[in-house]
């Protein structure tokens, strides 16, 4: 036990990233990490700083303004037998290198029979909540689960940060590894030092609950347990679920809880038309309807551009907000 603790480090979530880069530059030469301001500046979170000091300009990449390029000579290193890492600054960024990731990155495998494959991990900070400016705020991960061939991560904790980065490292094929800058320094947890891994594809129940089940990712699952532990006072146990890898979903894992609870609420900020709560409603209507004692409430962002810094608050899910929606399905 005492060997266990003396292993397990205090970090914040960006820690913990650094952590996991460090660890697997540490054992993989292969790893590459690329992206503006990445090298000497340590990257615009500093979730790459100390990296080249430490492994040299060789691994660690300043690269110029050009999104596209990057993700273009990210695919061309995975192909012959890298495992590039590539950073956006911003998910809001991502915009003029789409066309790299989804006709190139996320189709060569099928397109050369299993030939070549491209196992790169896109970094990405995303979301509202810290006061930037609008496509710096943007979450638009229903834009990649929508497109077969790339696996889309979102950790909201130290830990599984470490562990999934790892595992996206390891896995054979594009990963886009969304990290919520509310998220980046607002709590620390435990990490164990040294290299471990957190299943892609699988979700994690936080908090068991009988009554209803609200499922969320990355800075929403912090609010969805807050809004829990009030419900919890009126003897209303709601099951919390950190849906944590985007595409593929968990489906056995959510399926089940539905089935136990009957009512479900669903979080996030990205806009509400086309998110992937409308994938979680049709998952549930095809595996569990008939459990169902109360329509599904989606918590979310609206349908606009994230807004400037004095109506931000407006525009993010709230406990509030989401202590309405479980009200609305306990009553129902």
């Amino acid at each position: 036990m005492k060997t266990a603790v003396a292993n397990v480090q205090k970090l914040s979530l960006v820690q913990a990233v650094t952590d996991g880069l460090r660890t697997m530059m540490s054992e993989h030469k292969e790893v590459i990490v690329m992206g503006e301001d990445v090298g000497q500046n340590g990257g615009v979170f500093r979730a790459t700083e100390g990296l080249i000091e430490e492994f040299g300009e060789q691994r660690v990449i300043d690269t110029p303004l050009s999104e596209s390029g990057i993700i273009g000579t990210g695919i061309g290193l995975a192909l012959n037998g890298f495992l590039p890492v590539v950073e956006m600054q911003f998910l809001g960024f991502i915009y003029p290198a789409f066309e790299q990731i989804m006709t190139h990155a996320t189709r060569i495998r099928m397109r050369t029979l299993g030939k070549y494959h491209v196992p790169m991990v896109i970094r990405a900070p995303y979301g509202a909540g810290i006061r930037a400016p609008e496509i710096h705020s943007d979450s638009v991960e229903a834009l990649f689960t929508h497109m077969p061939g790339i696996k889309v991560v979102c950790p909201s904790n130290p830990y599984d940060a470490k562990g999934l980065l790892i595992a996206s490292i390891e896995d054979p094929d594009p990963v886009l590894f969304m990290e919520s800058m509310r998220c980046y320094r607002s709590t620390k947890g435990g990490v164990p030092s040294g290299k471990y891994t957190v299943d892609i594809g699988k979700a994690n129940v936080l908090k068991e609950g009988e009554d209803i089940t609200i499922l969320a990712w990355g800075a929403m699952v912090m609010l969805a347990e807050k809004a829990a532990e009030e419900y919890k006072k009126q003897d209303i146990h709601c099951e919390v679920i950190d849906i944590r890898t985007l595409y593929p979903l968990d489906k056995k894992t959510i399926s089940e809880s539905v089935q136990k609870t009957g009512r479900v609420v669903i979080v996030h900020e990205a806009h509400s038309t086309g998110g992937v709560g409308t994938d979680l409603i049709s998952l549930v209507n095809d595996t569990s309807f008939l459990s169902l004692k109360a329509p599904i409430e989606r918590v979310t962002g609206f349908d606009v551009p994230v807004p400037f810094s004095a109506l931000e608050d407006h525009y993010i899910p709230t406990v509030d907000r989401i202590k309405k929606a479980i009200n609305k399905v306990w009553t129902f």
